[in-house]
């Protein structure tokens, strides 16, 4: 436990250049927030990987995927800024790893996907190559290979942030290749390669410090005219969030949360019953009978 704490605490702020047009990020002083402390769903990815191999099942990246059914269309809120936001129909259409390699170029992130996995993201640096976060370490691989089967799409336009130039992005990824363990500071592979396009401290490990009130909020869709919104501390925790309810699926995230606002809704009725035991409304009084004036007679 002392090395995770260690970990946890091992904040890194020596930023790349930013969306700031000074390259500097603009500090804001310190921002105080919870953790999935120790939680790594990366790490989590492998192990159901490994698992499906030993017992001799179907890789999950060769069973039909059909994202309108899997995936949570959601959006992510700072305060009243929307900064990140995933819908339906065309944005998440999904390609084979051959026909990415003509569609990405340097700079580019793309999002793999598979049902009951998490999410794996990389950066694409050109050559057909990607860097990416994988088993505790930044690697640099081919395209292909970091796909894993899966299918994948291009991811520029999920966050709403600001890019850095491609040249920035590429370089942000490639000076990272190597590190590993306690010296990550990213906890998944979305938060490490957001960080490299962005370059926003916000997708670090303890990036952010926050006490009292959560400014973020996860919208998520739960069908027509219909959704639930969580708050959070942090970027990273709400990160978190998503992306396992990417790794669960769509219909398990409507019945969880289904069951959550039932559960809560008795929790309601019963206590404002225990507030108000046997309660009664008096009846309406009878109309007044009051006599006709002698005018109106």
């Amino acid at each position: 436990m002392g090395n995770q704490v260690e970990k946890l605490t091992h904040l890194n702020y020596k930023e790349v250049p930013t969306a700031d047009p000074t390259g500097v990020d603009r500090d804001e002083g310190p921002r105080i927030g919870v953790s999935y402390i120790f939680s790594n769903d990366d790490d989590e990815l492998e192990q159901q990987q490994d698992s499906v191999h030993d017992l001799g099942g179907e890789h999950p990246a060769l069973q039909p995927y059909d994202p309108q059914l899997h995936e949570v269309e959601c959006s992510v809120y700072y305060r009243d800024e929307c900064i990140y936001q995933k819908r339906g129909g065309g944005h998440l259409s999904t390609y084979t790893p051959e026909n990415l390699l003509n569609r990405c170029k340097p700079g580019d992130l793309v999002e793999f996907v598979c049902q009951a996995q998490y999410p794996h993201w990389v950066v694409y640096v050109g050559d057909f190559q990607v860097v990416h976060l994988h088993r505790l370490e930044v690697v640099n691989s081919f395209l292909t290979d970091a796909s894993q089967g899966r299918r994948g799409r291009i991811a520029n336009r999920l966050y709403r942030y600001k890019p850095l130039s491609p040249a920035a992005v590429v370089r942000n990824a490639l000076e990272q290749v190597g590190c590993k363990d306690r010296d990550l500071s990213w906890r998944n592979s979305e938060c490490f390669a957001a960080w490299c396009r962005y370059g926003k401290r916000e997708f670090k490990i303890g990036g952010e410090l926050r006490i009292g009130k959560q400014p973020y909020r996860l919208q998520i869709r739960l069908g027509d005219k219909r959704s639930h919104t969580l708050e959070f501390q942090s970027l990273e925790d709400l990160i978190m969030e998503k992306r396992r309810n990417d790794q669960i699926g769509r219909a398990a995230v409507i019945q969880e949360l289904s069951s959550h606002l039932q559960a809560a809704e008795e929790e309601e009725e019963e206590e404002e019953e225990d507030h108000h035991p046997g309660r009664s409304y008096p009846s309406p009084l009878p109309p007044l009978s009051l006599p006709l004036c002698p005018l109106c007679a």
